[in-house]
This record gives structure tokens, C-alpha cells and sequence, in this order.
């Protein structure tokens, strides 16, 4: 099947911010009602950010997928840099369903450190392919380190 170039963009775009709509379907119910019955670390930052974040990261990570199947699926390293980018968005939205759907902070720990070696992987695989991809997907690392650490801290202090 010969899909366009911008048919590939649209769909590359379309995949993650559909991981993060499905997500924000468990975080959004969640938010004013059992997370902010939890206590927090004072570095956890305002519930106004993270849309803005998870949203300029899910359009980064459409872009390094485009930049990486743009051109087909016919290298083995393609294939299997996108399976990989696929199962990244899968624990993605898993994180979510099991942090803020189940209420369950150290389930959400375990997905996350799933979901954080899997964007390392990811990085390595996509770098493989275009260079500028993986370093689209470096704030993503970044801020999933971050958010570990935070998801660490709420558990550790409820």
C-alpha cells in the first residue's frame, strides 16, 4: 500500500495525540476529584501545565514518527523502530488508565518505568533511521524522567 507523504504526516500525528486523548479520558475525571485528595511533593507543578506539555510532546513525537516511516516500510530498522514507538504510545496510555483510572500510584510506577525504557529504546531505534527523529523524542525522555520521579513521590507520601 503506497500511503503520501502527507497522509503519513496526518496519521503520525494523529496516533500519539490519540494516546493522549485516550489517556486524559481516565486523568481528566480523576483531577478534581481523588488526585487532588492526594498529597503531593512541592515540586509538583500546577495541573494547568500539564496540558500544554503532554500536548507539545505528543506533536514532537508524531513529527519523529513521520520523519522516520516517511520514506516506507520496506528496512527492517523502520519496521521495527515504529513497532517499538507503538508499544511506547501503548504504555503511554496505560500509565494513565492504571495512575489515574485505577487510582493506583505504585501500578503506575511499574508502567512508567516500562514506558521510560521503552522511549530510551525507542530513541535508540529511531536514531538508527533520522537523527533528528530521536532527538524530537529527548523532551519526551526528559519529562517522563520527571514525571517517574513524581509518580514516585506520590506514592511514597500516600
Amino acid at each position: 500500500m503506497n500511503i503520501s507523504k502527507p497522509i503519513k504526516f496526518f496519521i503520525a500525528l494523529a496516533l500519539p495525540l490519540s494516546a493522549g486523548f485516550l489517556g486524559s479520558l481516565f486523568t481528566m475525571p480523576a483531577i478534581d476529584s481523588w488526585y487532588r485528595l492526594l498529597e503531593r511533593p512541592a515540586f509538583a507543578p500546577p495541573d494547568f501545565v500539564f496540558g500544554p506539555v503532554w500536548t507539545t510532546l505528543y506533536i514532537m513525537m508524531g513529527v519523529a514518527a513521520y520523519l522516520v516511516w516517511k520514506d516506507g516500510l520496506s528496512s527492517g530498522r523502520v519496521r521495527m523502530a515504529l513497532l517499538i514507538f507503538l508499544l511506547q504510545l501503548s504504555l503511554n496510555s496505560a500509565w494513565s488508565i492504571f495512575f489515574f483510572g485505577l487510582q493506583s500510584p505504585i501500578s503506575g510506577l511499574y508502567i512508567i518505568g516500562a514506558l521510560w525504557t521503552a522511549i530510551v529504546l525507542n530513541i535508540f531505534l529511531f536514531a538508527r533511521v533520522s537523527r533528528a527523529a530521536a532527538w524530537l523524542l529527548v523532551p519526551y525522555l526528559l519529562w517522563v524522567s520527571f514525571a517517574s520521579y513524581l509518580n514516585y513521590s506520590i506514592w511514597m507520601l500516600n
